[in-house]
């Protein structure tokens, strides 16, 4: 047995040789707080870093206060941290004074609207954060497992320029190289980003770096749409949460550009960490996977809309700008081979309609 202050005098005391310990950034979020409920109910010692930074970016329709409610009370051995992983004294300490086998870095400025406005912040959260958390288990436990959830952000509009077919409701890939999706290979480089692409990039790549240099097991997930019930979502950040929020509360949807026909790979929160944890269990280092819902999870807003209001049988009271939002993706489909290669049990567990039917159920309960 042995203890370590973990702030404000408090000390937790843990058995050495039989506990596991996980921490998990951005833990009251969407995928945060899917990993906590995951590693909870396994009989993890969870540990979660999150400072509700989603409501200052986001307003009060971002604020994650009853997502950490809901983990309180289903995971009551949850050690909450109120920090901010942008304060690399109190990053250090915690690190100095615990010791992780699993770090699940999801906290981040998700939104590339807003990066623009807010570049510093968005920056210093993205990526110096990213650094102060892999320097920090570089330091204290280096042979930790290391998650980084990245984005399918840093590949800017590259994938803008594969040629196109356009259908009655959605875009295609016109190329047949492409038909399984954007791979691990597709290049990041001389492309429109957006800030937070950018930042979001150099996170990722010193996330690969540190696997790569110092030989830890840090593995790079870039989501495509990750989505849920527990999604704080807001018109900037979570398009399939926040439009099945508008249809329920029959306020108007924009639409920007690309006709709607805009095309997004959707994947359950679930499945994002049932993923985790395949790395987790065959770690390897600096690895980079796409993930996301594949092309059998991948429909554009037209279709979505279309989806939702066959499901409640309620129009969505939508309106169309004919301007896209810069660096935004016409047609986005991961391409899960890899992912699926190295971890071959690991699969698709959730449709679109599941997902849409599951948000609608837990709103109403």
């Amino acid at each position: 047995m042995w203890t370590a202050e973990i702030g404000s005098g408090a000390h937790l005391i843990w058995n050495s040789n039989s506990a596991m310990f996980v921490l998990i950034t951005g833990s009251s979020g969407l995928i945060g707080s899917e990993a906590v409920v995951y590693y909870g109910s396994r009989g993890w010692t969870v540990h979660g870093i999150d400072n509700n930074q989603r409501r200052e970016f986001f307003g009060p329709p971002g604020d994650t206060t009853r997502n950490l409610k809901r983990l309180q009370s289903e995971v009551p051995d949850l050690v909450h941290h109120d920090l901010d992983i942008r304060d690399r004294p109190g990053i250090l300490g915690l690190f100095k004074s615990m010791r992780f086998d699993l770090i699940i870095h999801c906290a981040a400025q998700p939104s590339h609207d807003l990066a623009a406005s807010i570049p510093f912040d968005d920056f210093d959260t993205n990526a110096v954060g990213t650094l102060n958390l892999l320097e920090a288990t570089r330091r204290h436990c280096p042979e930790a497992v290391f998650i980084f959830m990245s984005t399918n952000k840093v590949y800017g509009d590259g994938p803008n320029r594969i040629p196109l077919v356009e259908l009655e409701k959605r875009y295609d890939y016109a190329d047949p190289a492409y038909e399984h999706g954007i791979s691990e290979d597709f290049s990041i480089d001389q492309s429109l980003h957006s800030l937070f692409g950018a930042s979001k990039t150099a996170a990722d790549v010193m996330a690969q770096e540190y696997g790569r240099y110092f030989d830890m097991k840090v593995g790079v997930f870039r989501g495509g749409c990750l989505t849920g019930p527990n999604h704080s979502a807001v018109q900037l950040h979570g398009f399939l949460s926040y439009l099945v929020k508008v249809a329920q509360s029959d306020e108007p949807y924009t639409i920007f550009g690309y006709k709607g026909k805009q095309v997004r790979d959707q994947i359950h929160s679930a499945d994002v960490i049932a993923a985790f944890d395949a790395f987790y269990n065959n770690p390897r280092c600096g690895e980079v996977y796409n993930l996301g819902g594949g092309r059998s999870n991948s429909a554009s807003i037209l279709e979505c809309i279309d989806m939702i209001e066959q499901i409640t049988g309620s129009r969505i009271n939508w309106t169309y700008r004919d301007e896209p939002r810069r660096g935004d993706h016409i047609c986005y489909i991961s391409d899960l081979r890899k992912l699926k290669a190295h971890f071959p049990d690991w699969s698709i567990t959730r449709s679109i309609p599941n997902m849409i039917e599951e948000m609608l159920a837990v709103a109403v309960a």
